[in-house]
């Protein structure tokens, strides 16, 4: 049989309409053509979406995956599973219909996407701004329409996300744009920001009032659906009870490891050797120039030891959270695969909010210890997400280049591995507390892979999550609470360990494969030149290996 019609044009199609209908995560894949649109979330929208896709889905149905070349044989798949996730997200899991959040971040992500990235000339950018203000008014309209009961603990984070983008839209954007000096577009900008103001507001007060006193729906998404979503977006097909005994596994043995690293600490108690290590932190206000230190002397260590190769780069901006993000610890907003034209990425990182009283500010630097100020670093920066972008730039598929098809446990993955795998190659060696950091960030992502679990397949309750998070990886309780509540709009958060573990399997396997030939550069440049492909198609692209044994 022969394909009706080429799978290269195929995806060029199917992308080209993600774009379209994706304006906001389009920008950051690097793609600019829809630069002035919001999503449309109306339900008219999305039901023409879900009857796109559909389509989409017919047609690469009819190419018949065996008749192709072996690279585009082993992409079919990632494009059919892509497809069928979206679907499963709008039809089943339905978040549209479920969670305020959903709509604030499209539009903190969507503003700051032309805010922050210098990839066209400033009065471009807000002009572009402006059209997504005037927008802002009908997707906060969708949100009020299509939301009629949800969750009590979705109004509680949605309500922070939007309280975040009111200030975003009257506070951050004014400065964003203060060096611009057309009147006619500051005007517009102004008028604009008013309108959004507005619409925002009302939408929180709505909210407060009217939806939260009913929010009882429940946040769990079941066995089924959370077994199906992690089979489709991440390519792993086992049962949730065999996932939770692998991470209940893995974290009985690292926090083996992590007794014996606070061993070497203070020789006592575990818990007491890492609240001693956590008590050594830059002062509130300074996480920023500390984490600037470590990221020059992380990319002197790749360079000097040559254990992955550099990329040429613009460098990389440390800078604090912007308020509509500060629901995160850290993050890395690094300019898409696609753009054209060289810009700064970004390291945020969020800092104490000097209205808090002193105790709590000081409960927060303690999770911003310097041996865990190191791991983040490692994982959103050098070699982590900063550099994964850097290949991700060279590669020339579409489908494992574009971040529509990025599985998040690829992405996490590679950053997670990391953190471990600069210990292994000596990374400060001499420095059990930085050893005694990466075992703890290990169990934060270890707890989240029990906790989502629980949580979506059982009857843990967020309370319950605080509890694992601060018993089981020595969070403080403000940290551990803010990671179970995750846990509930964002059921998949496992993918840091499970990418991770995954990742390990892949080189143990690649090493066995290669026998003596094999390097750990070699390694490391052979995944990175696959994208972001899954873990089951990267196994077919290194090993040959087309079996589903992704994670054991």
């Amino acid at each position: 049989m022969y394909p009706s019609e080429p799978f290269p044009h195929f995806v060029d199609d199917y992308l080209a309409y993600l774009h379209e209908v994706c304006p906001t995560q389009a920008t950051l894949d690097g793609s600019h053509q829809h630069d002035d649109l919001l999503e449309d979330l109306s339900r008219p929208g999305v039901d023409t979406h879900i009857r796109a896709l559909s389509g989409f889905g017919r047609r690469l149905h009819q190419i018949e995956a065996g008749a192709l070349p072996p690279v585009e044989r082993i992409e079919h798949p990632i494009v059919a599973a892509n497809i069928d996730a979206r679907m499963f997200d709008f039809e089943e899991v339905r978040n549209w219909e479920r969670n305020p959040q959903l709509y604030a971040d499209i539009i903190g992500m969507s503003l700051a996407g032309q805010a922050l990235f210098a990839y066209a000339p400033e009065a471009d950018r807000a002009r572009r701004i402006v059209s997504k203000l005037r927008q802002v008014p009908r997707l906060v309209q969708s949100a009020r329409d299509n939301i009629k009961d949800c969750p009590g603990i979705f109004v509680k984070t949605g309500l922070e996300s939007w309280r975040g983008i009111l200030k975003f839209i009257d506070s951050d954007l004014p400065r964003a744009f203060s060096a611009l000096d057309d009147l006619h577009i500051l005007g517009d900008l102004a008028d604009t920001s008013t309108e959004a103001s507005t619409a925002v507001k009302s939408y929180i007060e709505y909210l407060e009032s009217d939806l939260a006193p009913r929010a009882k729906a429940s946040f769990r998404l079941g066995r089924e659906k959370f077994e199906k979503k992690l089979k489709l977006e991440e390519g792993i097909t086992l049962s949730s009870e065999k996932l939770l005994a692998i991470a209940l596994r893995e974290m009985h043995d690292v926090q083996e490891e992590f007794r014996s690293a606070a061993g070497r600490v203070n020789g006592g108690d575990p818990a007491a050797a890492w609240r001693e290590a956590k008590e050594q932190h830059p002062a509130p206000g300074e996480a920023v120039k500390a984490a600037q230190a470590q990221v020059r002397e992380l990319e002197e260590f790749l360079r000097r030891q040559a254990i992955v190769s550099m990329p040429d780069a613009e460098p990389v901006v440390v800078a604090p959270t912007p308020e509509f993000l500060r629901w995160t610890f850290a993050s890395m907003w690094t300019p898409g695969p696609f753009e054209t034209k060289p810009s700064c990425a970004y390291y945020y990182l969020t800092d104490v909010d000097r209205s808090w009283p002193p105790e709590r500010q000081e409960e927060h630097m303690r999770d911003f210890n310097f041996p865990t100020l190191w791991n983040i670093s490692i994982h959103e920066v050098y070699p982590g997400h900063f550099l994964h972008y850097q290949h991700l730039r060279q590669v020339d598929s579409k489908v494992r280049k574009s971040t529509f098809f990025a599985p998040a446990s690829a992405i996490e993955g590679w950053a997670h591995y990391c953190e471990q795998m600069m210990m292994e190659a000596g990374f400060r060696r001499n420095e059990p507390a930085i050893r005694l950091g990466q075992l703890a960030e290990a169990l934060v992502r270890l707890a989240r892979f029990v906790v989502s679990i629980r949580l979506h397949c059982e009857d843990m309750s967020v309370e319950q999550g605080m509890r694992f998070f601060r018993d089981e990886a020595f969070l403080e309780e403000g940290s551990a609470r803010r990671e179970a509540e995750r846990g509930t709009f964002d059921p998949t958060y496992l993918v840091y360990s499970a990418g991770k573990l995954m990742m390990l399997k892949l080189r143990r396997d690649y090493k066995d494969q290669q026998g003596g030939k094999y390097s750990l550069r070699a390694f490391h440049d052979a995944v990175l030149a696959q994208g972001s492909a899954p873990f089951p198609a990267l196994r077919r692209l290194l090993l040959n290996d087309a079996s589903d044994a992704v994670l054991e």
